[in-house]
């Protein structure tokens, strides 16, 4: 609860002091490119926070495709929002949902809402190690995506090599963050899927996974609540 606050005092100052331009990009740059999306698919974007995944996404999937944004902060979804709209991105839809308990059910009938029938993909860019009960957070979110769907995990680890002088500061930022930089959930993806691709970036800091999931289905659970931009 502590982590969900500071999220939500920082959510306006968040882009500007986390990191996102000398460090946090690269891990997403390479896997959204990793994960292979086409126009028209739909993506779920898992922990969006104030959407910094958004305009990669959307040119991604194009102005046929959909980008459902999941994150349990309200005060960063604003700043999501506001994002989409002042770019006026027409095919955004975002979810208010803790990652670890919503329903996947209500994450495809937000899909089909939109006009689409299925999601064809999920992004978790530092967004599971930021919760408590990452597995139980993959099980629902994967659990959404089509048979056969891709999924992708950008996540952190202690830096290597040279860089391991930068430790301190990783861990800082991870501790201030409230994740557990140790936690290493693309693991469960390398795991159970095929076609997998994993990059290292930032010295070991950045870890991009992506992969096939071999199955999908849909668990029960807590209910969200969805806001459509249009």
């Amino acid at each position: 609860m502590a982590v969900f606050r500071r999220y939500g005092l920082g959510a306006r100052v968040y882009d500007v002091v986390s990191g996102e331009r000398p460090v946090y990009r690269a891990g997403r740059v390479a896997g959204i490119r990793a994960l292979g999306l086409r126009p028209g698919d739909v993506v779920l974007d898992a922990g969006c926070g104030t959407g910094l995944n958004l305009p990669l996404l959307v040119d991604a999937v194009g102005p046929h495709g959909l980008v459902i944004g999941v994150d349990r902060s309200p005060d960063m979804l604003r700043m999501a929002r506001r994002r989409a709209l002042g770019r006026g991105w027409r095919n955004v839809e975002l979810v208010e949902a803790d990652l670890a308990t919503l329903d996947p059910a209500d994450l495809v009938e937000a899909a089909r809402r939109r006009g689409h029938e299925r999601i064809d993909a999920m992004l978790a860019t530092y967004a599971l190690s930021v919760v408590d009960d990452w597995r139980a957070a993959w099980k629902r979110l994967t659990a959404a995506v089509r048979a056969g769907g891709r999924a992708g995990v950008v996540d952190m680890a202690v830096p290597t090599g040279p860089a391991v002088l930068l430790a301190p500061l990783a861990l800082a930022a991870c501790a201030f963050g409230g994740a557990d930089i140790r936690a290493h959930p693309w693991r469960e993806l390398e795991r159970t899927g095929t076609d997998l691709a994993h990059t290292v970036h930032r010295g070991g800091h950045l870890h991009a996974v992506t992969g096939t999931l071999p199955v999908a289905g849909v668990l029960g659970g807590a209910g969200v609540q969805g806001e459509g931009l249009v």
